[in-house]
Protein backbone atom coordinates (compact mmCIF):
# COMPACT_ATOMS: atom_id res chain seq x y z
CA UNK A 1 0.00 0.00 0.00
CA UNK A 2 1.49 3.91 -0.54
CA UNK A 3 1.84 5.55 2.30
CA UNK A 4 1.56 9.38 2.25
CA UNK A 5 2.45 11.00 5.46
CA UNK A 6 3.68 14.43 4.06
CA UNK A 7 2.19 16.20 0.95
CA UNK A 8 3.56 19.85 -0.68
CA UNK A 9 1.53 22.03 -2.18
CA UNK A 10 3.50 24.64 -3.73
CA UNK A 11 1.52 28.30 -4.46
CA UNK A 12 1.72 30.89 -6.56
CA UNK A 13 -1.24 31.94 -4.90
CA UNK A 14 -3.04 31.88 -8.31
CA UNK A 15 -6.18 30.20 -9.00
CA UNK A 16 -3.94 27.41 -11.11
CA UNK A 17 -2.51 26.77 -8.05
CA UNK A 18 -5.77 26.58 -6.11
CA UNK A 19 -7.24 23.78 -8.42
CA UNK A 20 -4.11 21.60 -7.38
CA UNK A 21 -4.17 22.87 -3.90
CA UNK A 22 -7.82 20.93 -3.84
CA UNK A 23 -6.36 18.20 -4.60
CA UNK A 24 -3.47 18.13 -2.19
CA UNK A 25 -6.09 18.63 0.62
CA UNK A 26 -8.12 15.93 -1.03
CA UNK A 27 -4.99 13.55 -0.58
CA UNK A 28 -4.46 14.88 2.61
CA UNK A 29 -7.98 13.57 3.84
CA UNK A 30 -7.78 10.93 2.29
CA UNK A 31 -4.13 9.65 3.97
CA UNK A 32 -4.21 11.45 6.90
CA UNK A 33 -1.17 13.59 5.93
CA UNK A 34 0.17 16.21 6.73
CA UNK A 35 -0.27 18.95 4.14
CA UNK A 36 2.45 21.53 3.51
CA UNK A 37 2.25 24.83 1.73
CA UNK A 38 4.80 26.42 -0.05
CA UNK A 39 5.19 29.84 -1.44
CA UNK A 40 8.20 30.82 -3.44
CA UNK A 41 8.93 34.80 -3.87
CA UNK A 42 11.28 34.99 -6.76
CA UNK A 43 14.56 37.10 -5.92
CA UNK A 44 13.77 40.24 -8.12
CA UNK A 45 17.89 41.04 -7.44
CA UNK A 46 18.36 38.20 -10.18
CA UNK A 47 15.71 39.19 -12.44
CA UNK A 48 16.99 43.30 -13.14
CA UNK A 49 20.57 43.62 -14.34
CA UNK A 50 20.88 46.52 -12.16
CA UNK A 51 18.90 46.21 -8.97
CA UNK A 52 19.88 49.69 -7.51
CA UNK A 53 18.50 51.04 -10.49
CA UNK A 54 14.73 49.25 -10.33
CA UNK A 55 13.98 49.45 -6.64
CA UNK A 56 15.12 52.20 -4.19
CA UNK A 57 15.46 49.63 -1.11
CA UNK A 58 15.30 45.63 -2.87
CA UNK A 59 16.34 44.72 1.01
CA UNK A 60 12.78 46.30 2.15
CA UNK A 61 10.76 45.19 -0.84
CA UNK A 62 11.40 41.55 -0.48
CA UNK A 63 10.79 41.66 3.03
CA UNK A 64 7.21 43.36 2.17
CA UNK A 65 6.58 40.28 -0.50
CA UNK A 66 7.68 37.74 2.04
CA UNK A 67 4.89 39.32 4.27
CA UNK A 68 2.38 39.35 1.59
CA UNK A 69 3.23 36.26 0.83
CA UNK A 70 2.85 34.68 4.79
CA UNK A 71 -0.37 36.55 5.03
CA UNK A 72 -1.77 35.01 1.66
CA UNK A 73 -1.04 31.92 2.28
CA UNK A 74 -2.42 31.82 6.10
CA UNK A 75 -6.03 31.84 4.45
CA UNK A 76 -5.59 28.82 2.69
CA UNK A 77 -6.50 26.30 2.31
CA UNK A 78 -10.00 27.22 2.27
CA UNK A 79 -12.54 25.97 5.33
CA UNK A 80 -14.57 23.17 3.76
CA UNK A 81 -11.13 21.59 1.91
CA UNK A 82 -9.38 19.92 5.03
CA UNK A 83 -10.56 17.47 8.29
CA UNK A 84 -8.04 17.22 11.14
CA UNK A 85 -5.17 17.46 9.05
CA UNK A 86 -1.92 19.09 10.30
CA UNK A 87 -1.06 22.27 7.86
CA UNK A 88 2.61 23.64 7.72
CA UNK A 89 3.08 26.77 5.89
CA UNK A 90 6.17 28.39 4.56
CA UNK A 91 7.73 30.88 2.54
CA UNK A 92 11.16 30.75 1.10
CA UNK A 93 13.00 33.22 -1.70
CA UNK A 94 15.08 32.11 -4.53
CA UNK A 95 14.11 29.93 -7.75
CA UNK A 96 11.09 28.14 -7.50
CA UNK A 97 11.80 24.89 -8.57
CA UNK A 98 14.85 24.73 -6.85
CA UNK A 99 13.28 25.54 -3.53
CA UNK A 100 10.37 23.18 -3.75
CA UNK A 101 12.47 20.60 -4.39
CA UNK A 102 14.72 21.65 -1.63
CA UNK A 103 12.12 21.90 0.95
CA UNK A 104 10.49 18.55 -0.38
CA UNK A 105 13.99 16.82 0.75
CA UNK A 106 14.18 18.96 3.72
CA UNK A 107 10.83 17.74 5.08
CA UNK A 108 10.91 13.78 4.20
CA UNK A 109 8.15 15.05 1.57
CA UNK A 110 6.06 11.71 0.19
CA UNK A 111 4.39 13.29 -2.79
CA UNK A 112 4.00 16.71 -4.56
CA UNK A 113 0.90 18.05 -5.81
CA UNK A 114 2.01 20.79 -8.38
CA UNK A 115 -0.56 23.02 -10.59
CA UNK A 116 1.11 23.50 -13.96
CA UNK A 117 -0.29 27.21 -15.97
CA UNK A 118 -0.69 24.99 -19.20
CA UNK A 119 1.60 27.23 -21.22
CA UNK A 120 2.42 26.11 -24.69
CA UNK A 121 4.63 26.76 -27.78
CA UNK A 122 6.91 30.43 -27.71
CA UNK A 123 5.03 31.28 -24.02
CA UNK A 124 6.63 28.11 -22.67
CA UNK A 125 10.17 28.57 -24.19
CA UNK A 126 10.49 31.66 -22.69
CA UNK A 127 9.03 31.50 -19.32
CA UNK A 128 10.27 27.39 -19.10
CA UNK A 129 7.81 24.95 -16.61
CA UNK A 130 8.53 25.10 -13.06
CA UNK A 131 6.52 21.63 -12.77
CA UNK A 132 8.23 20.42 -15.60
CA UNK A 133 11.70 20.84 -13.59
CA UNK A 134 10.15 19.91 -10.08
CA UNK A 135 9.10 16.42 -12.11
CA UNK A 136 12.48 16.05 -13.09
CA UNK A 137 14.69 16.72 -10.06
CA UNK A 138 12.39 15.44 -7.45
CA UNK A 139 13.22 12.89 -5.12
CA UNK A 140 9.32 12.21 -4.54
CA UNK A 141 6.05 11.00 -7.26
CA UNK A 142 4.91 14.38 -8.71
CA UNK A 143 0.98 14.60 -9.16
CA UNK A 144 0.70 17.59 -11.66
CA UNK A 145 -2.52 19.38 -12.31
CA UNK A 146 -3.75 20.71 -15.47
CA UNK A 147 -5.75 24.30 -15.30
CA UNK A 148 -9.18 23.74 -14.54
CA UNK A 149 -10.96 23.01 -17.86
CA UNK A 150 -7.84 23.66 -19.55
CA UNK A 151 -8.61 21.81 -22.77
CA UNK A 152 -5.72 20.00 -25.34
CA UNK A 153 -6.22 21.44 -28.65
CA UNK A 154 -3.82 20.15 -31.48
CA UNK A 155 -1.96 23.37 -33.72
Amino acid sequence: MIKLDRILCPTDLSDFSKHSLRYGCEFANRFGAELHLLNIVQDVVALVPEPGMAFPAPGEYMQDLEKASRDALEQLPEADWLRDVAVFRDVRVGTPFLEIVRYAKEAEIDMIVLGTHGRSGLAHVLLGSTAEKVVRKAHCPVLTVRPEGHQFVMP
